[in-house]
């Protein structure tokens, strides 16, 4: 039984195993016909069978290694833990990208630290792109990797010449808001990527292929390995307006554009959509 701090390297290298054997089921799966696919909170929120093999798995083995953590993950596994550490999974980041056999889906494991006051701390991220094999995991305060080696955010100073990343919601009214938004940012910055999955995106900023992310509306499971990953290779990560980036509102960039990305996005109500 898992005693005193955790290290942030050790849960790294769990989350990196159990990653790993989930993204073996999915690619296995993405093989294969959809027997089930359902929606959540609206018709283009979808959900198959393989959501929720790679989360059954994800729990099973982390449970295994870790029988005393709290979890919680998107398709509705949730536990207290006594260890006052909690396992925050998306079995399957990007699902509209993997039922039409698209890349860009990613399974997220991130490991955080929660205190009795409710604060809490993410200690280690992994997200497995696996359609590509890339590997980004962080562990607070050791730097973010990719595949191991090393990797940085961009050095992008001029927000005129920044790519920029974003995602829409599942609701139409709150897809509208954030079209209106886009129209006005999209003439300041270099070009607009949607690539269709929080965490990866977010890792996209790490080794500075994308300059900067936004969105607003995500839940934790979609961005807590992520934004980890982001932060540890440099990038700056904050909440869009008088939000909390447990919101779900957050933009992550190169230093050398976040406060312009941010002001910009905040004068135009990106965090104001419904």
């Amino acid at each position: 039984m898992p005693t005193g701090s955790p290290d942030p390297i050790a849960l790294v290298d769990l989350a990196t195993e159990v990653a790993r054997k989930a993204a073996d089921l999915l690619l296995e799966g993405a093989q294969r016909t959809r027997d089930s696919v359902e929606t959540k909170t609206s018709t283009t929120d979808m959900v198959t069978e393989m959501d929720h093999a790679s989360e059954a798995l994800i729990v099973e083995l982390l449970q295994a290694a870790r029988p005393d953590d709290g979890i919680v993950a998107e398709e509705g596994s949730s536990r207290p833990g006594s260890t006052g550490l909690r396992w925050v999974i998306d079995p399957l980041d990007g699902t509209t990208n993997y039922l039409y056999g698209l890349p860009g889906w990613a399974v997220s494991i991130a490991a955080e630290q929660v205190t009795d006051r409710g604060d809490r701390r993410v200690l280690a991220g992994v997200v497995l792109d696996a359609v590509h094999d890339r590997l980004y995991s962080a562990a607070a305060g050791h730097g973010a990797r990719v595949n191991g080696e090393p990797i940085r955010c961009s050095d992008a100073t001029d927000l005129s010449r920044a790519l920029v990343g974003t995602g829409f919601g599942y609701q139409p009214e709150r897809r509208r808001d954030q079209a209106r938004v886009l129209v006005e940012l999209l003439p300041r910055v270099r070009d607009i990527r949607r690539n269709g999955a929080a965490a990866v995106d977010l890792c996209l900023v790490a080794c500075g292929r994308l300059d900067a992310y936004y969105e607003h509306g995500l839940a934790w499971w979609d961005h807590a390995a992520g934004s980890l990953i982001a932060a540890e290779a440099g990038a700056v990560v904050s909440p869009l307006g008088d939000r909390t980036v447990l919101d779900g509102s957050i933009v992550a960039a190169a230093p050398g554009v976040h406060a312009a990305l941010r002001g910009l996005l905040d004068a135009l109500g990106a965090s104001e959509v419904a």
